[in-house]
């Protein structure tokens, strides 16, 4: 299987650009139309993980295989993934559409613990399909996420955040799809989850929360009481990334946010983030973000939160 698609690769496969914002945000959420499709016109999309999430109402009967499972859609349904589970969409009706938002975990930073909900967790229900009524109400929200999107409301992005939660708990209250496949869960899945939440419980870095205690992957690997070959192989057979970038990844993302929302120097913060040299933080972001932490909180990380 290929590794997972990042918000990169997305953007350059679906519409071969990059929005320039992306790698300054903290937080990214987009929303697109799917183009009507008819039969013969329509780009296969590989069986994959993909880095962000995705909540999409989809019109027109498909076929679709996500993780061990596959749902058979008659008319249209609403869909929820999540960066753990490979997926595609196979359409096997004569025409198809729909519309999808997407979004990285740092959209939700401080706002909620999206991942909590079962629409996205491994082992959750993803798929449920919709009637003409629940397609409409379902539209409906999307619609008004399009209208918040294109606004300058000052705080629309709360207010997309409060709609996809209300798209989340929409999804909640249906009945799932059918599934051909029921089969689900494996050691690995459950490693690499319990690794993944406890990544996340050391953050956000704060004054009651100084400092990351879990850096490496043997410090993870202690504490699952795994040897820590084993939780690497976990972790890279379900995210598609190593161990090492996932905590590298993460640890960037806090970065930016500490850079860009606190009042810490770039010494306070390197320390918060268990970098027990300054310099070494200071490489380890331009390492990964082309420029330093002063010209990162100075220049490029002016934009504030998506």
């Amino acid at each position: 299987m290929e590794n997972s698609e990042s918000l990169e690769e997305f953007y350059k496969r679906k519409f071969n650009w990059i929005p320039e914002s992306l790698k300054n945000e903290i937080g990214h959420f987009n929303i697109f139309s799917l183009e009507p499709y008819l039969n013969g016109e329509w780009k296969t999309v590989p069986y994959r993980r993909r880095d962000f999430y995705k909540v999409m109402l989809v019109r027109g009967a498909s076929r679709v295989h996500y993780a061990d499972r596959v749902y058979e859609i008659q008319k249209q349904a609403l869909s929820f993934s999540n960066p753990l589970v490979p997926y595609k969409w196979d359409h096997i009706g004569a025409h198809s559409s729909g519309i999808y938002c997407i979004f990285n975990p740092h959209f939700f930073m401080n706002f909620g613990q999206i991942q909590q909900y079962e629409v996205f967790q491994p082992n959750g229900t993803h798929i449920f399909e919709l009637s003409d009524s629940e397609a409409l109400e379902v539209e409906n929200l999307f619609e008004k996420m399009k209208v918040e999107f294109a606004s300058e409301y000052k705080y629309k992005y709360d207010r997309l955040r409060n709609l996809v939660f209300e798209l989340i708990h929409f999804g909640m209250k249906l009945q799932p799809a059918e599934v051909q496949q029921t089969q689900y869960g494996n050691a690995s899945l459950r490693i690499a989850s319990i690794f993944l939440e406890l990544l996340e419980r050391q953050f956000p870095i704060d004054d009651t929360h100084k400092t990351v205690g879990l850096r490496s992957p043997s410090d993870f690997a202690d504490q699952l009481n795994i040897h820590v070959n084993h939780l690497n192989r976990a972790v890279k057979e379900m995210t598609g990334k190593t161990t090492s970038q996932l905590i590298a990844d993460r640890l960037v993302q806090e970065s930016k946010i500490l850079l860009r929302q606190s009042s810490w120097n770039v010494s306070e913060i390197a320390f918060g983030l268990g970098f027990t040299e300054v310099t070494h933080f200071n490489n380890f972001f331009k390492k990964h973000l082309k420029l330093s932490p002063t010209q990162f909180r100075k220049g490029a990380g002016s934009t504030g939160i998506a």
